[in-house]
């Protein structure tokens, strides 16, 4: 268990974090969530002892490990994958070394009868012994099980990791974490690095996991899969809710009810309390409870309302221009690279209006297919576009494309003609960018400010096909929903490479799935893909060879209409709730007050004057009749509410 008493941390002047206290248990899967420079990184340092905090403390057992993944590393090994996961169990590879030395020392000595022989017997047991207590004869088959769970094929073992992106080290640090087994383990946004099929197995590992776990993540699905904690960091504090993503989503909602309506409470009282000082102040009558009303305001827990919802992505994306029926042509595409040939001739059509989201593991070909399609990279065979075809792109490194020395407004403003000119500022308003922020420069922007830029560059030229590689990594929860209701209305052709299955449910209407520089198409959302995959996996059914090219439009209106329901009947469904639940508080305060009067009349001696007037049973009928009323409209309710189920 750990504990973190009265943690507070001063950025810029401004509390990071204010006196906030938490327990950790031996077996939590807490989600830390919060808007993005909300502290989230900063706790995991203090967590993990690489930063410290102003004041407040961690208490921990001595003997505690703690696992950490940045969001952002450098590696620089020149060992093979295999050898640098095997790192994690740096003593049995000690031991392994010792275990051989200590081999052929004895295989070379001949005094069998000395007490030097005896020694290095008695040594060599002893090593066997420790390296056999620590699962030392197991550790190359968790290694590859590891691996090969995140992704790695038993070809990539003997690479060097030198030949992989940052993003494939990465998976390598996240292994040798796993293979540690620490007692907490604390991840900032690993699935930044995975795909889909990796991230489906990090979730089941991390659920089946024996010590704790706490990760940061804008990934709304693997936290509702992983965690069943969330702790959520705003305006310095922290608020703890005993639930998945979802579930506090839920709960936030109702505090943020609550929190409003005590707010607006106190302003009134405030109000009140400032008026009564303005007329009295001056008059000497009144002196004394005018100066203990300015104590009462001086000592007051002025109640402070979040303003995160009221700032948000607003915009829509251009109209499309009008382009022929068939959008992309692809006829024996390949693409090779000194290590491999990706892409292996594949042969696809994109028709106007269609939906396509690329998945598969990371270095299958999806991007490289994003980049043929868009003109960035050279290929074999043939690819026609449409009549009329703009393309519009968002690469997975746009942010980093961004001239670093360029202000916010001067980045959209040096390709800006035309009409759009003038309404520079209100665009950038509208992805969060006003006032001075505009005249930030691009070098001090955070990830999630560069990629709601570079979004904004897309807006200025309008596409009749959108191509977007990764776009929601680096983009707050907000911000993921915000784009995904704009490309819900975008009425162009849309490409996708996401590993985000939340944000591109109902998003789709097909699916290539790319594997072994082929890939296979799947009609339907993204979830269907899954389940279909899932029933392929185990042998359920049959293939099914999924063709046709004539998708029809219906079938994007359908997953539209089918997102827009699903959100009105998440907002139906914590409406009824909340009021079930106030509904439930006026029934006790009621049950309440009429037990008081119950137990008035069962002693009428005491209450001649109330009884003889009538008064107490006027009030005690018209008590049990709103109790009747509320009991009623519980009941109303709680039809509703099984509407939903």
């Amino acid at each position: 268990m750990v504990s973190v008493s009265n943690i507070s941390v001063q950025f810029g002047g401004e509390p990071l974090f204010d006196h906030v206290s938490f327990i950790i248990n031996d077996k939590d899967r807490i989600g830390l969530v919060g808007k993005n420079g909300a502290g989230k990184t900063t706790l995991l340092k203090i967590l993990k002892g690489l930063q410290p905090a102003g004041e407040g403390e961690v208490v921990m057992p001595d003997s505690q490990t703690i696992g950490y993944l940045p969001q952002e590393m450098e590696t620089s090994s020149r060992l093979s994958v295999l050898e640098e996961a095997a790192m994690a169990f740096s003593e049995v590879i000690e031991l392994e070394t010792r275990i051989k030395d200590l081999e052929q020392e004895i295989h070379l000595r001949t005094d069998f009868e000395s007490k030097e022989y005896h020694a290095l017997l008695k040594q060599q047991s002893d090593v066997y012994e420790r390296y056999h207590l620590i699962g030392g004869s197991s550790i190359h088959a968790d290694v590859e099980r590891v691996l090969i769970g995140l992704g790695f094929s038993r070809e990539d073992f003997i690479r060097s990791m030198s030949e992989f992106s940052s993003g494939w080290q990465m998976r390598v640090e996240i292994a040798k974490i796993l293979l540690r087994q620490p007692d907490l383990i604390l991840l900032d946004e690993p699935t930044n690095h995975l795909d889909i099929e990796a991230i489906q197995w990090l979730e089941t590992f991390l659920v089946q996991y024996r010590g704790a776990v706490i990760l940061v993540s804008h990934d709304r699905a693997f936290l509702d899969n992983v965690c069943t904690r969330t702790i959520e960091i705003t305006m310095g504090k922290i608020y703890d809710y005993k639930a998945n993503y979802s579930g506090y989503v839920e709960m936030r909602e109702e505090r943020m009810e609550s929190q409003l309506a005590t707010y607006e409470n106190q302003q009134r009282q405030i109000r009140q309390v400032e008026r009564f000082i303005e007329r009295f102040r001056y008059k000497n009558t009144k002196a004394k409870q005018v100066q203990s009303r300015l104590k009462m305001l001086e000592k007051m827990d002025v109640v402070e309302v979040e303003a995160t919802d009221e700032s948000s992505i607003h915009f829509r994306f251009p109209p499309a221009p009008h382009s022929g029926k068939i959008v992309l042509e692809g006829k024996n595409i390949i693409k090779d690279y000194p290590q491999k040939r990706v892409l292996h001739g594949i042969d696809f059509t994109v028709i106007k209006g269609d939906r396509i989201a690329f998945v598969g593991r990371n270095g299958e070909g999806k991007t490289t297919l994003s980049k043929i399609i868009t003109g960035v990279l050279e290929y074999s065979g043939e690819l026609k576009k449409g009549h009329n075809v703009v393309t519009g792109y968002y690469a997975q490194d746009q942010s980093e494309h961004l001239n670093p020395e360029l202000t916010v407004f001067q980045t959209i403003d040096e390709i800006a003609v035309g009409d759009i000119r003038p309404k520079l500022k209100g665009i950038l308003g509208g992805f969060l960018f006003s006032g001075d922020d505009i005249e930030k420069k691009v070098k001090v922007l955070s990830g999630g400010e560069r990629s709601r830029l570079s979004i904004a560059k897309l807006l200025l030229t309008p596409a009749n096909l959108l191509v977007l590689d990764e776009p929601t990594n680096h983009l707050d929860m907000r911000s993921k929903d915000i784009l995904k209701s704009a490309l819900l209305q975008y009425n162009g052709t849309l490409i996708i490479v996401s590993h985000d299955r939340d944000f591109l449910q109902g998003l789709t209407n097909r699916v290539f799935e790319f594997r072994e520089g082929k890939f296979r198409e799947h009609i339907g959302d993204i979830y269907d893909y899954l389940e279909q995959r899932k029933i392929r996996e185990l042998s359920e059914l049959e293939r099914n060879s999924l063709k046709g090219k004539d998708i029809s439009r219906e079938a994007v209106s359908e997953n539209k209409a089918t997102y827009e329901k699903k959100k009105e009947s998440e907002r139906d469904l914590r409406k009824v709730k909340s009021q079930i639940s106030r509904t439930e508080n006026e029934i006790e305060n009621l049950e309440n007050a009429v037990k008081i009067l119950e137990g008035m009349l069962g002693e009428p001696q005491k209450h001649q004057d109330r009884i003889r007037d009538g008064s107490l049973y006027r009030e005690y009928e018209d008590l049990k009749s709103k109790l009747l009323q509320e009991m009623e409209k519980w009941e109303d309710l709680h039809n509703e509410l099984e509407k939903f189920s």
